[in-house]
């Protein structure tokens, strides 16, 4: 039974040591253990009692303006929550919007346009009148151009 710096007690001193702190905190544990703080009675309730029915009047006055307030809140919490399912269903449809449903939506109307387009230009060519100009001479063109130019704008004169 040498003593070794490190290890001041010996084994049987320590079991014994060790017994002792476990029969020390078994007691501190018993000390500390919460008693029970409620009590269930389960004798059945009488149905009708011995004591009269005391008259409960209600008194309750509510003011004009808050009576108007709490009308007021629920109309706009129905309102906004009516924006809301707006906003959800015009949401959801432009989510499933594909390449395929825009086209077959748009089709119809790029082909109206394009016949409005043909019809169109057809009737303005059957309608403008084709003149044909034939001159004798010699034919002179003068042009006289005079340009005016003055800080940031510029004005231009056609003369004939």
């Amino acid at each position: 039974m040498t003593t070794d710096p490190q290890y001041p007690l010996t084994e049987t001193e320590a079991s014994a040591e060790a017994a002792r702190l476990i029969r020390e905190a078994y007691r501190q544990e018993a000390d500390v253990r919460p008693a029970p703080t409620y009590f269930r009675d389960h004798s059945p309730v009488p149905t009708v009692g011995t004591t009269p029915p005391v008259p409960q009047p209600d008194n309750r006055i509510v003011p004009q303006w808050a009576a108007g307030v709490a009308v007021a809140s629920i109309g706009v919490g129905a309102g906004a929550t009516g924006l809301g399912c707006c906003a959800w269903l015009v949401l959801k449809g432009l989510a499933s919007v594909t390449l395929t449903g825009v086209l077959a939506i748009t089709a119809p109307f790029a082909g109206a346009a394009m016949l409005a387009t043909a019809i169109g230009v057809a009737v303005s060519k059957a309608r403008s009148a084709s003149t044909t100009n034939i001159y004798k001479g010699s034919v002179v063109q003068r042009t006289e151009i005079t340009s005016t130019a003055r800080g940031m704008l510029s004005r231009s004169q056609v003369g004939r």
